[in-house]
């Protein structure tokens, strides 16, 4: 996992990721914070190892720690999150070492992680996990939340 703490350490991630701290230190909804980025690689590689399929895991952490990390600028200007985070990540998985090949294989993820893929797909697993690390049942916002039904939490799953 060096190349994931080398993203971890990187500068342009760090400056990024306080500034969607600071966008969200009041936000009563889901925050988008290192936990959840956490969350969503570790519960994708659960679902991954359940379905007996290959993967990267150093990938699908890649991928979990970038994610999000473009929603800064989608309060800020108005861009779709996964499509800010595919334009910081390409830079910040370049400086880390990924080759073009792993580059393309996260940059799939983060640009679809917001919606629906083809079933039994690494991209559906990870659009899955991303949905799964929210404790919809538990949240105090979940009535106020715009999540369609469908997407929410509402009991303890897999």
């Amino acid at each position: 996992m060096t190349r994931v703490n080398a993203i971890w350490r990187h500068e342009e991630y760090r400056k990024s990721l306080r500034k969607l701290e600071d966008w969200e230190k009041d936000r009563e909804f889901c925050r988008h914070t290192p936990e959840h980025f956490l969350d969503v690689a570790r519960l994708t590689w659960i679902l991954v190892l359940e379905a007996g399929m290959q993967a990267d895991k150093e990938l699908i952490y890649a991928a979990g720690l970038l994610h999000d990390i473009g929603r800064f600028r989608q309060y800020e200007a108005g861009i779709p999150h996964e499509e800010a985070g595919v334009q910081l990540a390409e830079e910040i998985l370049k400086d880390c070492g990924f080759d073009q090949s792993e580059q393309e294989q996260v940059l799939e993820l983060i640009r679809g992680h917001r919606t629906r893929q083809e079933a039994g797909s690494l991209p559906e697993l990870f659009y899955r996990a991303d949905k799964l690390s929210r404790n919809c049942f538990s949240c105090p916002a979940e009535e106020k939340c715009d999540w369609p039904k469908e997407k929410k939490n509402l009991e303890i799953r897999m």
